[in-house]
């Protein structure tokens, strides 16, 4: 018999393969193995990924919406180049956003969320003593988003993961500079103790302090010439 209203519902039962050279092509950008202003060849890419090359069209266009690729004319497309106005911009963004999700997290919480928070934390702490930054970014956007979603923040979190892209690139670059993992525990740690305190106040200045403290770091790495590179060929 006919179904005069079939489900709509899309069955999904594996990430795709379009999602894993997506994710793929990602964690090799925030991990550095394409560089700044490196050229992303089409053929090379395919013969890396293991894909075709109507799909690395379709992923590299989906990087440059992230804002993690550029396509310059006459020479296609290359890893975006981190400039220091638009770092500046994400970075002032974050503060107000994460300034107010952890006042209203301190507001509102209760006691077993700042548990969930404080274990978010220790998973952090782990993965930098174990240099897995790809689990640093993993538990740290786990982190915001718990923080967001117990402020009932959920339109500032929508946001938020349109710039995830952005962000966890600036997170890559900031997470591996020298002790960061012990600065970044003491600064989560403080904002925590003052959402367990209920001090909106306190909560928002720690969490503003954290970010201008990330921003600091992520300047000078850019102004060191660290994170830009000569434009160069891959493949």
């Amino acid at each position: 018999m006919h179904d005069p209203n079939p489900s709509l519902k899309v069955e999904r039962r594996t990430t795709t393969l379009r999602e894993l050279a997506l994710e793929k092509m990602r964690s090799a950008i925030f991990d550095s193995r394409f560089q700044p202003g490196d050229r992303l060849v089409e053929r090379t890419l395919c013969e890396e990924l293991g894909v075709s090359r109507t799909m690395v069209r379709e992923v590299l266009r989906h990087l440059e919406t992230e804002g993690l690729v550029d396509t310059l004319p006459n020479h296609g497309p290359i890893v975006a180049v981190l400039d220091l106005k638009t770092v500046a911009e994400i970075y002032e963004i974050r503060g107000l956003l994460e300034g107010e999700a952890a006042a209203a997290c301190a507001r509102l919480a209760d006691d077993a969320t700042a548990d969930e928070l404080e274990s978010l934390i220790g998973h952090i702490q782990l993965a930098f003593h174990d240099k897995d930054y790809r689990a640093v970014r993993a538990f740290t956007t786990s982190l915001y988003e718990r923080m967001f979603t117990a402020g009932r923040k959920h339109v500032a979190w929508e946001i938020v993961q349109s710039l995830t892209a952005r962000i966890n690139r600036l997170r890559a670059l900031t997470i591996a500079s020298d002790n960061r993992g012990g600065q970044a525990g003491l600064e989560m740690r403080q904002i925590l103790v003052v959402i367990r305190a209920r001090d909106a106040m306190a909560a928002h200045r720690a969490a503003v302090a954290h970010v201008s403290r990330v921003a600091e770091i992520a300047t000078a790495l850019l102004n060191d010439g660290q994170a830009k590179l000569p434009f160069k060929r891959v493949g």
